[in-house]
């Protein structure tokens, strides 16, 4: 088995800045929610929506000026929802022009580590997520997160999870049903 330790305090602040340098060196800046992704890039304050090639795809994206190299062009590390995502051309407070591009997540369970497959990865296991209410998550993702919670607590307390909760419940049916049976020496994983 592979020893494998934590790093340094100084390890750990070199890796951020390191991290640091890669992302500001992007030709865009972008920050995430665990729903989703937004991209900013700057062009000329003439540029009109015209002058640019935008092309979103489930797992690819395209943006840029016509006639240049993309800012941005690859892979998506997960898929999206084409339908809900979009993109803008604002004034910035600069004179140029700020295109904004947002994408929705299909899978709001995890952190994309990178825009697109071939950019420089963050540490996702380092993001510290804003808080939020149940409220604002749609049903089946409010259920399961509910689900982690209690099991959680019921763990702190050295109770049965919903799920050791559910197993007991089954082979007490079970027991119920068989009376001839004997449990007594049963073992149950």
């Amino acid at each position: 088995m592979a020893d494998t330790k934590e790093p340094t305090a100084a390890e750990e602040a070199l890796a951020r800045s390191q991290e640091k340098a890669e992302q500001d060196a992007l030709p865009y800046k972008w920050n995430q929610t665990i729903g989703d992704l937004d991209i900013t890039f700057n062009v000329p304050g003439n540029f009109k929506g015209k002058d640019l090639v935008i092309n979103i795809q489930k797992q690819k994206l395209v943006a840029g000026v016509k006639g240049q190299e993309p800012v941005i062009s690859g892979d998506l590390p997960f898929p999206i929802r084409v339908d809900d995502s979009t993109w803008t051309l604002a004034p910035a407070p600069d004179g140029t022009k700020l295109v904004e591009i947002h994408l929705d997540k299909i899978s709001k369970l995890e952190w994309w580590p990178h825009v697109v497959t071939s950019a420089p990865k963050i540490d996702v296991t380092k993001i510290v997520p804003d808080n939020s209410k149940l409220s604002d998550l749609d049903g089946e993702t409010r259920g399961m997160v509910e689900k982690m919670m209690y099991d959680q607590r019921q763990k702190e307390m050295g109770l049965p999870t919903s799920d050791d909760q559910k197993k007991a419940d089954i082979l007490k049916k079970f027991q119920e049903q068989h009376p001839e049976m004997d449990f007594s020496n049963a073992k149950i994983n």
